[in-house]
C-alpha cells in the first residue's frame, strides 16, 4: 500500500452487509482482529452504508461521527476513532488531522443484521482514499478487519471467504466460486440493538462454553464442505452445512456460563417453519447470527415462495428478500 502524491481530502464509499454461512465467532487476537475460524458468507443486495470522510479538521481538532443525521459519541464514536487513527498512521497524516464521518445506513444498528460489517466496510474504503492511500482490494480487506472483522468479507460482493490468517497480512477475504443463484429470507423479528453485543458474547462464549473447543475444530470441515458444495451447485448440501454451523454456534452460547440466549419465541417458531416447509419440498436452511434475527438460505428461483411463506407466520416481523449483492464501491467527486 502507498500514499498518493496528491492527497484526496474527501471520499465516500459504500458497502453492502453480508451474511455469514459457515461463521466467524471468537478471535485468536483482538487488536488484530484475527478470528478462531476461516468464514463463508453471501454480501447481499439493498442492505448498505454510504460514508464520506472529509479530513477537515472535525471539531475543535476532534474526529466527528454522524450516522443517519445523529451524532455519535461514546463507543460507536472511540471505535470510528481508534481506525481513523489507523488510517492516519499508514498514510502518514499527523494524529492531529481529524476527520468528519457522515454515514447513512439502511441496516439496523447492533441487531444482527451486520452493520457493523458494512459500516467499517465502507469507512475503509472512503478514509483510505481520503488519505490519499492507493490500496488493492487484499489491502482494503485487511484494513477493514481492523474496524469490524466481518467487514473484511464486505469489500468484495457475492460469496466470499475470509482466510483466517495467522498475522495483519494474512486474515484477508477474497471472492470464491459459486454455481448458485443465491437468496436470503431476511426474517427481522427484533430491530433494537441486542443487550449483549457480539464482541462482549463472543469472548464470554470462548472463555466458558465448554463447547466451543468442539465447534471450532467442526467449523474447518464444515468450511470445506460449504466450498465444494457452492462451487458444484449443490444447494441442498450448502444449506444443510449452513444451518448446522450456525446452531452449532448458537449451542457454544447457550452452552456458556452464563448462558447466552439470543433466540426469542418468534425465533423459534421460525426455526420450526424452515423445517416444516423443507419436508414439503422447499429448498430452504436456516442460519442466524449473533441476535434474534433469522436469515433463510435458498436460490433465487424459490425466494418469493419462502418470503411468502414465511410472512404469514410472524404478523409483526419484517420479513424481505436479499440477492447476491456488490462489493465496495465509490462516488466519484461531484457526482
Amino acid at each position: 500500500m502507498s500514499a498518493g502524491t496528491a492527497t484526496a481530502r474527501t471520499a465516500t464509499a459504500s458497502a453492502n452487509s453480508n451474511i455469514a454461512l459457515i461463521k466467524y465467532w471468537g478471535k485468536t487476537d483482538d487488536l488484530l482482529h484475527l478470528p478462531t475460524t476461516s468464514s463463508l458468507s453471501l454480501t447481499l443486495d439493498e442492505t448498505w452504508t454510504t460514508t464520506t470522510v472529509s479530513f477537515d479538521g472535525g471539531a475543535d481538532g476532534q474526529d466527528v461521527v454522524t450516522i443517519n443525521g445523529v451524532g455519535v459519541e461514546g463507543t460507536a464514536r472511540e471505535r470510528v476513532h481508534r481506525f481513523l487513527s489507523l488510517v492516519r498512521e499508514r498514510a502518514g497524516l499527523g494524529q492531529d488531522e481529524a476527520a468528519s464521518v457522515v454515514s447513512t445506513s439502511t441496516v439496523p444498528l447492533a441487531a444482527g443484521l451486520a452493520s457493523s460489517a458494512a459500516g467499517f466496510a465502507a469507512l475503509a474504503g472512503a478514509a483510505s482514499r481520503a488519505a490519499g492511500l492507493d490500496l488493492d482490494a487484499r489491502a482494503l480487506s485487511c484494513l477493514a478487519r481492523r474496524g469490524s472483522g466481518s467487514a473484511s468479507r464486505s469489500v468484495f460482493g457475492g460469496l466470499v471467504r475470509w482466510n483466517r490468517g495467522t498475522d495483519d497480512a494474512s486474515s484477508f477475504a477474497e471472492p470464491v466460486p459459486c454455481a448458485l443463484d443465491l437468496a436470503m429470507v431476511v426474517i427481522a423479528l427484533d430491530a433494537g440493538a441486542k443487550a449483549v453485543s457480539s464482541t462482549v458474547a463472543m469472548r464470554h462464549t470462548m472463555r466458558t462454553s465448554p463447547l466451543y473447543p468442539a465447534w471450532v475444530e467442526a467449523s474447518a470441515a464444515d468450511l470445506a464442505e460449504a466450498l465444494e458444495a457452492a462451487a458444484s451447485g449443490d444447494l441442498e448440501r450448502l444449506g444443510a452445512v449452513a444451518q448446522a454451523n450456525a446452531l452449532g454456534m448458537h449451542a457454544t452460547m447457550v452452552a456458556a456460563r452464563p448462558a447466552v440466549l439470543y433466540w426469542r419465541p418468534g425465533t423459534v417458531a421460525v426455526l420450526h417453519e424452515v423445517e416444516r416447509l423443507r419436508r414439503d419440498g422447499l429448498p430452504v436452511w436456516a442460519t442466524m447470527d449473533a441476535g434474534p434475527n433469522v436469515k433463510v438460505l435458498t436460490d433465487t428461483a424459490h425466494a418469493g415462495a419462502a418470503a411468502e411463506a414465511l410472512a404469514g407466520l410472524l404478523p409483526g416481523a419484517s420479513v424481505t428478500v436479499r440477492r447476491g449483492g456488490e462489493g465496495i464501491r465509490y462516488e466519484q467527486p461531484g457526482s
